[in-house]
C-alpha cells in the first residue's frame, strides 16, 4: 500500500487514510506480539509520521545517509513502532523485521536505536535527551553550512523533564532556525492527565517565552498538519515549536484517550485479539 503514494505532490485523502489504517493493525499487531508496548503514544502519530516521511521530509531509503537529508529524531522514544512502519513501508528494512519488534535478536527494540535500525538518526529513549540531540544536530548542521532541516517530536509527558527546557533556552539562543519541534500533545501520560501529573499549561506562551516561533495543529488533520509543518519550516532566525493535539491510542476504541493505553500488556492470543478487534476501520492484511 504505501509505496503507492511516495510521491510528495500529489495527495489522496483516501489513499492516507488506508495508510493510517493499516499502520494503526500493524503498530498494534506487533506491540501486541511483543507481550508488552507504548501503543497509545504510537498511535497518536500516525498522521503527523505519515506526512513528515511521505510528504515534507527529503530522504532517500535507497540511501539512508544521504548526507543532505533531513534528520528526524523521536524523542520519545518509546513510541517507535510507529517510525519503524513508515521505515519499513519506504522500504529502508523488510517488513518482515516489524514482527520481530523487541525480540531477542531484533534490529527492532522498543525504543529507537540508530545503531541497530536503517534510518534511525539518533538513539532515544531517555526522556528529555532526543531534543537536545536535535539542537546538536541543528547547530552542527548551521556550523557546516548546510541546508537540511532537522525535526524531533517529543511527548507531553516528556516535557516534564527539565532538560526539554534547557534545550529550549539552547536552540532559541543559537537561532535554530532549521529545527522544527512538534509536541504530541495528547494530554495524557503514564500516571495520568498531564494537568494532574504536572500541568504544561499555557504551553503555547512558554515555548514562545523561550523565544520559539509557535504554532498549534489538529495532529490528525492531514492538511493542517501539512501546512503548518510547512509554515514551521520558513521560520527564520528561530526554533519552531509546534503543538499538535492529538488523542492517544488514537483508533483503538478500548483504549482510546485514556492514561492506561500508555503501555499495555498482552500476555494471550485472547487480549492481543482484543485489541486488534478494537481498532477502527477495515481490518487489514498484515504485510508480514
Amino acid at each position: 500500500m504505501g509505496n503507492q503514494i511516495q510521491t510528495k505532490d500529489e495527495f489522496n485523502t483516501d489513499a492516507y487514510n488506508k495508510l493510517a489504517n493499516e499502520f494503526r493493525h500493524v503498530i498494534t499487531d506487533i506491540i501486541c506480539r511483543s507481550g508488552s508496548g507504548h501503543v497509545g503514544g504510537a498511535l497518536s502519530l500516525v498522521e503527523i509520521i505519515i506526512t513528515l516521511y511521505y510528504r515534507i521530509m527529503n530522504i532517500d531509503p535507497k540511501n539512508p545517509d544521504m548526507p543532505e537529508r533531513d534528520r528526524f529524531v523521536l524523542s520519545k522514544g518509546h513510541a517507535g513502532p510507529v517510525a519503524y512502519t513508515a521505515l519499513a513501508y519506504l522500504g529502508y528494512f523488510p517488513k518482515t523485521w516489524l514482527p520481530t519488534l523487541n525480540a531477542d535478536g531484533t534490529r527492532l527494540p522498543s525504543h529507537m536505536d540508530q545503531i541497530q535500525t536503517p534510518g534511525v538518526d539518533m538513539s532515544t529513549g531517555s526522556l528529555g535527551q532526543g531534543i537536545s540531540c536535535a539542537c546538536g544536530l541543528a547547530l552542527a548542521a548551521k556550523m557546516n553550512n548546510e541546508k537540511h532541516s532537522v525535526f524531533c517530536i517529543i511527548g507531553d509527558g516528556e516535557s516534564n523533564e527539565g532538560q526539554v527546557w534547557e534545550a529550549g533556552l539552547f536552540a532559541s539562543h543559537n537561532k535554530l532556525d532549521n529545527l522544527v519541534c512538534i509536541c504530541d500533545y495528547n494530554k495524557l501520560q503514564i500516571d495520568g492527565t498531564t494537568n494532574e501529573v504536572l500541568s504544561l499549561e499555557p504551553l503555547t506562551d512558554k515555548w514562545i517565552a523561550f523565544g520559539w516561533e509557535v504554532f498549534e495543529m489538529d495532529g490528525h488533520d492531514w492538511d493542517d498538519i501539512y501546512d503548518k509543518i510547512n509554515l514551521a519550516k520558513k521560520v527564520k532566525g528561530k526554533p519552531s515549536m509546534i503543538i499538535a493535539h492529538t488523542i492517544k491510542a488514537k483508533g483503538c476504541k478500548i483504549i482510546e484517550g485514556t492514561a492506561g493505553s500508555h503501555n499495555i500488556k498482552v500476555p494471550d492470543k485472547e487480549a492481543h485479539e482484543k485489541y486488534m478487534n478494537a481498532l477502527d476501520g477495515e481490518k487489514v492484511t498484515l504485510p508480514y
